[in-house]
């Protein structure tokens, strides 16, 4: 293998979760620039379809199916529906997630449940069903969008950070009982960075969006937030070769914010 092999994955399955905006669109568009084959998965039919026509247009291959991660019998379809296209699947970026800024008692019940469900029990309902499909093709590479608040904790984001720390510590449990199956399993743990997610959090705390991602920069040792390449580009590594003995661990790209 040369060395620019270890940065391909030409013809690899790789299913993005959340593919139809922000980390899940930029990552979709990079593992496609890289020579895999990219299914998107978000509930957004629409912005779903948008962006696996977006990268469809630059020669890369894509396809979007409409998914509810929270939802058993979404899964099970999307499962069923790459039994029947592919031979495997190589690589799930297990990326949807959901935030809702607020304490635990300014929180709604089900505003707690939203947000767990998206961000954890997705995690679990899709790799319950796809890591049988990674089995048969020898191995693979899993990757949960973690967050910077899943190890440290945050202001008004309970729900989101007990959820994204469920994630650390599922990586690290999936990751023991999977490996023998030659199946990785690693967690990307992003800090702030331009996304929907982002300026909806702004929206949530009656922030102007510009001012509140320019006070999201200051104290990183970078001096700004994150683009959505940066994360995608921590994702490709965790994906491809280059990562070939890392697993259980979790990658914290957020411009040294927790430094």
């Amino acid at each position: 293998m040369s060395q620019a092999d270890y940065f391909q994955l030409n013809n690899k399955v790789c299913v993005v979760t959340g593919g139809a905006s922000g980390i899940g669109f930029e990552t979709a568009m990079l593992l496609g620039e890289v020579g895999a084959k990219v299914i998107l998965l978000d509930i957004n039919e629409k912005n779903g379809k948008k962006a696996a026509s977006d990268i469809k247009s630059k020669g890369y291959a894509a396809e979007f199916v409409k998914c509810d991660v929270t939802n058993i019998h979404d899964c099970i379809t999307v499962k069923e529906y790459l039994e029947e296209h592919y031979p495997t699947v190589d690589v799930l970026f297990n990326n949807a997630g959901v935030i809702k800024r607020k304490s635990v008692v300014d929180l709604e019940e089900q505003e707690w449940d939203l947000v767990i469900d998206v961000s954890l029990k997705g995690v679990f309902l899709l790799s319950k069903f796809l890591i049988p499909l990674m089995q048969k093709g020898g191995g693979g590479s899993i990757i949960n969008t973690g967050s910077g608040w899943g190890i440290k904790g945050g202001d008004q984001a309970a729900a989101y950070c007990a959820a994204k720390a469920g994630v650390v510590n599922l990586t690290k449990a999936m990751a023991i009982d999977h490996g023998p199956a030659n199946i990785r399993v690693n967690c990307i743990c992003p800090g702030d960075t331009d996304t929907p997610l982002l300026r909806e959090e702004a929206k949530q705390l009656k922030k102007q969006e510009d001012s509140f991602l320019a006070s999201s920069a200051i104290g990183r040792p970078l001096a700004r937030i994150g683009t959505p390449k940066d994360i995608a580009k921590g994702v490709l590594y965790l994906a491809s070769d280059l990562s070939s003995w890392v697993t259980g661990t979790e990658l914290i790209v957020d411009g040294g914010g927790l430094a």
